[in-house]
């Protein structure tokens, strides 16, 4: 990779007292995410929300862009109404990650939405979510018993898409901690990998590339190439985007 490029990560809205010592909220992104693109030989730029901005602008300045987990997104986005168990709900952030999706879509940014992400990619594009997975009896575990504790399950992958040509693998093992999932697809989307029991497991744009995973590949990344590849795969393209855009200049 001849350059660093420059990956926009939106982040977390931490309330006041998330902080130890801070008398105020803050912004911040898990450090896994950004040592994952380290290694990948990109860098990271940390974008806490803003409505106000015009996101074709702003994406403008990068070379890529990763969304995060996190809370779950507003039900009402998608036409539902809440369900007991959604926690974390943002509408700003939800607002700011969806434009940013729309003008990654227009501009051609590579993209790598994981696990909220990949569910804001989904809603983004007129999807819908299942609200509570626990809720479907047929469903596997995908989170621990205890909240913020997860589980490990493998999910196959769809031969010669994006996801597949990016982990080289048909299998891939997977940290999960959601206890949300795809619903009906959004426009424009195809599913690309499954876990055992026919959930959804990853989205991607059927032009461009756009992949949406719903595992959380940050956490085994270091040790597991398959899961890193992702991260690699967003950087190289990234850097061949900058190339070609400082090649027209």
């Amino acid at each position: 990779m001849s350059s660093r490029p420059l990956i926009a990560v939106p982040t977390y809205r931490l309330e006041r007292g998330r902080v130890d010592g801070w008398d105020t909220g803050a912004f911040g992104v898990p450090d896994l995410y950004v040592a994952a693109l380290q290694r990948a030989g990109a860098r990271a730029a940390l974008l806490p929300s803003d409505v106000d901005s015009d996101a074709g602008e702003l994406l403008s300045g990068f070379d890529g862009l990763l969304l995060i987990g996190g809370g779950d997104v507003e039900p009402r986005r998608y036409g539902a109404q809440p369900h007991p168990d959604v926690y974390g709900i943002d509408p700003e952030r939800d607002a700011f990650e969806v434009a940013l999706l729309s003008a990654a879509d227009s501009a051609g940014t590579p993209t790598l939405a994981i696990c909220r992400g990949a569910q804001v990619m989904n809603v983004a594009f007129g999807g819908t979510l299942h609200q509570h997975l626990p809720d479907i009896p047929s469903l596997i575990a995908h989170r621990g018993e205890t909240y913020g504790v997860g589980t490990m399950h493998e999910v196959g992958v769809t031969p010669l898409s994006r996801l597949g040509a990016a982990v080289a693998a048909s299998k891939v093992r997977c940290p999960s901690h959601h206890h949300q999932g795809i619903d009906r697809l959004g426009d424009g989307l195809e599913p690309v990998a499954h876990s055992e029991d026919g959930l959804v497991e990853a989205i991607e744009r059927t032009q461009g590339w756009m992949v949406g995973v719903q595992w959380h590949p940050e956490e085994v990344a270091a040790e597991d190439e398959a899961n890193q590849s992702l991260f690699d795969a967003l950087a190289q393209l990234a850097a061949d985007r900058a190339a070609a855009a400082s090649g027209r200049r």
